[in-house]
């Protein structure tokens, strides 16, 4: 049973529109300037509005010059004071987003930081490019589009109608009614319309997002097996479903415009009929009822906007809501209450009774395990595919939990938190990324300080000098996504100099020549055990070209230590290794044999 901590139970509790609200705390008293600034722009509109029906009408009675003065001053403030307060609370309000946002965008990132990889898993890889661009993109309308607007259009309604009761009671219920209507009864209707099409947008964008990636990084696949298009109708079927959503989504918001604008004139036209008999009994001068017309009609300019910001807040729930899964997905490995500082050299790593699985409710892929990795000693783990080998190397980076003993350094990994270990740890995967920028930027992933020549003399080391001194730009040449432009085998090798580059105390590789053809790979084992003699290094392999150098190897069948030695006592002992042995042999040795043969032959032919 999970246990909850108070903080979790209170973020739980909370609505995914308010978490996301208090990530951008730090931008509230920025917010409320914003606020301020936009609610005199609102007031001064609605006051230009006001004074110049005023003036006209006090005009039309030609009274002298000098009493128009004060009037035509105001209208001039008025007019420079809305142009310049709107543009201040444009800057500041945006300011406010954009910053709230980064921090947002920050604190999304650490987190998947602690997620990654094995966390990810539940999320395609188009979908979670949605949650954290277009859906983390969205959390700026909650400031602007709809704190924003909503605290103008209510702070400028009660002033006009405060305004509006003082010049005439009735003129002001009906301005008062009218404007309550537009803050809260329209943009509710348009918002309960509006639901189910929001419900489905921002899930809809992840759909189109995945199938789109899915469709260029598996573009070669599809095209080989005709089935492109199959995958451009998938694309444009939920393209067709989003186009839908977004016009049953226009729909309510052309419907919540109708019906402001009704709102608006009958406003105008009960403020006049209230109006008029004050006028025609004295009470009211006739001056002033131009004003009980435009003053509804301006405050009520503002209350128009609200039926977006209702749409606007439900965007912004169904995408904090994507975003708060991500948020709230559970960490594989949970960082440790009391972390116990670094590990200690000399670095040995010490695995005693492990067991390891991929999820809770999954039966152990590990069961028992036990390994010892001296300083400056290199052991191998082979096995069949799906014998545990990846989960072990997992393990070994704190991806996955784990129970029994794992010490490093004389400190349990338990204890540790993933940084600590990870400075001490470092692992080249079977498929290492080549990022999509310069030869040099790569490598620097490795060491951020390494000077050009050392990236020059760590490429030597991999036997990638050659292929450095062919780019066209040298070190600053771009490889493009992926290292398009690579073989396979340039990929690894880069990813071994970048792991070089590194110097961890502990190297794990797992699989480095898995999707590499027999020679290719052959050369690869030769030149990892070439570069990696003196340091610690955990190789993880299903092949056993090679493993005659290494000091002592494990051997990993379906999660369990079958058998343990070096080279030579393993094929004397028998067992999954010597035959594995045997095979690879007979493999050579056809492949050599094929070699010999000349081109044209009976048997080539065959």
């Amino acid at each position: 049973m999970t246990v909850l901590t108070h903080d979790q139970q209170v973020a739980t509790a909370t609505s995914p529109v308010r978490r996301m609200n208090q990530a951008m705390a730090a931008q509230r008293r920025r917010l409320t300037g914003a606020a301020l600034l936009g609610f005199v722009a609102a007031a001064s509109a609605v006051a230009l509005i006001g004074t110049s029906g005023w003036l006209i009408s006090f005009a039309a009675e030609m009274p002298p010059v000098l009493a128009l003065g004060v009037a035509a001053v105001l209208v001039r403030a008025f007019a420079l004071s809305r142009s310049v307060f709107r543009y201040a609370e444009r800057i500041v309000g945006h300011d406010a987003a954009f910053r709230g946002l980064t921090g947002l965008r920050v604190a999304i990132y650490q987190r998947l930081e602690r997620l990654a990889p094995v966390g990810l898993v539940r999320f395609s890889r188009g979908d979670l490019l949605t949650r954290l661009v277009a859906d983390i993109d969205t959390a700026m309308d909650l400031p602007l589009r709809v704190i924003l607007p909503w605290a103008q259009a209510a702070l400028v309604s009660v002033a006009a109608v405060a305004f509006m009761l003082w010049l005439d009671v009735g003129a002001g219920v009906a301005t008062a009614i009218a404007l309550t209507a537009g803050l809260l009864v329209v943009p509710w209707l348009v918002a309960r319309i509006a639901a189910r099409a929001q419900a489905r947008l921002a899930p809809l964008r992840g759909e189109v997002s995945a199938s789109v990636v899915t469709a260029l990084t598996a573009g070669p696949d599809l095209l080989a097996y005709g089935a492109t298009g199959q995958s451009l109708t998938r694309v444009d079927g939920l393209d067709a479903q989003l186009t839908a959503v977004a016009k049953r989504e226009s729909a309510s918001l052309g419907l919540g415009a109708g019906i402001g604008i009704v709102l608006q004139g009958a406003a105008v036209v009960a403020a006049l009929a209230l109006a008029m008999p004050a006028v025609t009994s004295g009470r009211l001068a006739p001056v002033w009822l131009a004003v009980v017309a435009l003053v509804p009609l301006a405050a009520y300019d503002l209350v128009t906007t609200l039926p977006a910001s209702a749409i606007a807040l439900q965007r912004v729930r169904a995408s904090a809501t994507r975003v708060v899964e991500v948020i709230d997905a559970p960490e594989p490995v949970a960082e440790p209450l009391h972390v116990s500082g670094p590990p200690l050299p000399p670095y040995a790593v010490q695995v005693r009774d492990l067991v390891a699985r991929w999820r809770p409710d999954l039966p152990p892929t590990l069961r028992g395990v036990s390994l010892t990795l001296e300083p400056g000693q290199r052991i191998a783990v082979v096995g069949p595919s799906g014998a545990g080998k990846s989960t072990l190397a997992s393990v070994l980076l704190k991806f996955l939990p784990y129970e029994g003993a794992f010490t490093i350094g004389s400190r349990e990994v338990a204890d540790l938190s993933g940084d600590d270990l990870r400075a001490h740890v470092t692992m080249l995967t079977q498929s290492a990324h080549v990022f999509d920028t310069s030869i040099a930027e790569n490598l620097r992933l490795g060491k951020a300080d390494a000077s050009d020549d050392e990236l020059i003399a760590v490429l030597q080391r991999v036997r990638l000098d050659d292929w450095w001194a062919a780019q066209p730009h040298g070190l600053l040449t771009e490889l493009g996504p992926q290292g398009v432009s690579m073989s396979g085998g340039e990929r690894q090798r880069l990813a071994l100099a970048r792991l070089l580059l590194a110097d961890r105390p502990v190297m794990v590789l797992d699989e480095p020549t898995e999707h590499l053809d027999p020679h290719t790979a052959d050369a690869l084992t030769d030149d990892l055990l070439r570069v990696t003699e003196g340091h610690s290094t955990l190789l993880i392999t299903h092949r056993l070209r090679g493993l005659e150098s290494v000091d002592r190897i494990h051997v990993l069948v379906a999660g369990e230590m079958a058998a343990s030695g070096t080279h030579e006592q393993l094929l004397a002992d028998g067992g999954w290794y010597a035959e594995r042995w045997r095979q690879e042999r007979e493999q050579m040795d056809v492949a050599a044999l094929m070699a010999t043969i000349a081109p044209g032959t009976a048997l080539a032919r065959r």
